[in-house]
């Protein structure tokens, strides 16, 4: 396992715009060969690539964010759409190939282009030609682009994958506009944009956070039966660290084990995270403690983060920001943990067991996934944030 210690230095990304288009449908087993290995790995945070040589160099970087096999260059492949985006000798395109996705049974169209603006601009002409039939065309683009390389994944959830690489998504339909929360650049046409916002008329692509979340648990209704139309049907606190530790340890948080130093504070590893990441300072925390084994010749374990907290609304406002990026992708992750709040306490841990028991002291978890309710029977709050609530319902 590699430990981080925080604060880190921030890498410099090399910034590979992307572009997108949807190729509807799922296709036939693959008539052709591999260009490259097949490899499932996970990304790397922030991994920037080169500019590929070649089809192969591109199959090796999308595989870093969603399986990729069975390359084939053949015109004739069955996986290959039968209304094309477009073909080699169109847009500047030099070589098209196609792999598979076979963990959602989808494929993934690649493009080399030696003039990505050629290609942008053919992109833009064959979207407004669409239109003409199908005003809708265009709005719903799965056209990832990169520096010199374009992949049209079929499926959803290779599209939320490479939503999370350097590649950008290019939409050319003048009804667009990318969520706040998300990134949107100019492409390198007039009337076309390049974003990392999966948007999907289905509800399948990257959640909008600009979608309101009703603490009421509906739109319009009345309020939850047992939920308090303002304030809290109370949460727990303490007069500082010493008394939180004593409120959660150490029948709820192991704490045998705790330490308040920065650079054990600071610590994360691959399979804890805390909530929010950074110093403590502008986080509105005015003391952090981290409670489990940080390290040093054996694995970090049973990570814990203990907060008290001077500025309630700026650790909501932060730990929203942080959970709608891990949400870009569709789900949050496993490692990273959920923050659970009193009035002036808070405990981070991705822990179910130690967070069910967070709840029977009366902690609620912040919790800002668009839409998001909870059934009768459960705690439902309005937080400091917009767009957030308090709950110990975990659905």
């Amino acid at each position: 396992m590699h430990i981080k210690r925080f604060p880190a230095v921030l890498a410099a990304l090399l910034c590979l715009a992307t572009l997108s288009a949807c190729e509807d449908g799922k296709k036939p087993a693959p008539a052709g060969s591999a260009a490259a290995p097949a490899s499932s790995a996970s990304p790397a945070a922030g991994t920037s690539p080169a500019v590929p040589a070649g089809l192969a160099e591109a199959q090796r970087y999308v595989q870093k964010y969603v399986p990729c096999e069975d390359m084939s260059t053949d015109p004739r492949d069955r996986r290959l759409p039968r209304t094309g985006l477009t073909t080699v000798g169109k847009w500047s395109v030099t070589e098209r190939g196609v792999c598979s996705d076979r963990t959602e049974g989808a494929e993934l169209i690649f493009y080399m282009a030696s003039d990505m603006k050629e290609f942008q601009a053919g992109y833009k002409k064959h979207v407004q030609e669409k239109r003409a039939g199908d005003e809708n065309y265009g709005l719903f683009s799965r056209v990832f682009v990169g520096k010199n390389f374009a992949v049209t994944p079929t499926g959803p959830k290779a599209a939320l994958a490479l939503s999370r690489s350097d590649l950008r998504i290019l939409t050319c339909h003048p009804s667009f506009w990318a969520p706040k929360g998300y990134k949107q650049e100019k492409a390198l046409v007039d009337y076309c944009v390049l974003s990392d916002f999966v948007h999907a008329e289905d509800g399948t692509g990257s959640p909008n956070f600009e979608t309101p979340t009703d603490p009421a648990g509906g739109t319009g209704g009345p309020e939850k039966p047992g939920q308090p139309a303002q304030g809290s049907l109370g949460l727990p606190s303490a007069a500082g660290m010493a008394e939180l530790k004593k409120l959660v340890h150490p029948h709820t948080v192991d704490c045998t084990t705790m330490s308040t130093a920065s650079e054990d504070v600071a610590v994360e590893s691959i399979d804890y995270r805390p909530a929010v990441s950074g110093d403590p300072r502008t986080l509105g925390i005015t003391q952090r403690a981290v409670c489990g084994n940080t390290g040093g010749a054996q694995r970090a374990h049973d990570l814990n983060w203990l907060d008290v907290v001077g500025d309630m609304t700026t650790l909501q406002r932060r730990a929203k920001a942080a959970q709608q990026e891990d949400l870009k992708d569709g789900r949050l992750s496993a490692t990273t943990s959920r923050l659970l709040v009193g009035e002036n306490i808070a405990v981070e841990t991705n822990d179910e067991s130690v967070r069910f028991g967070l709840y029977q002291l009366q902690f609620l978890a912040l919790e800002c996934r668009p839409g998001f309710k909870a059934p009768a029977g459960y705690r439902l709050e309005r937080a400091k944030v917009e767009g957030c609530v308090l709950t110990n319902y975990e659905g």
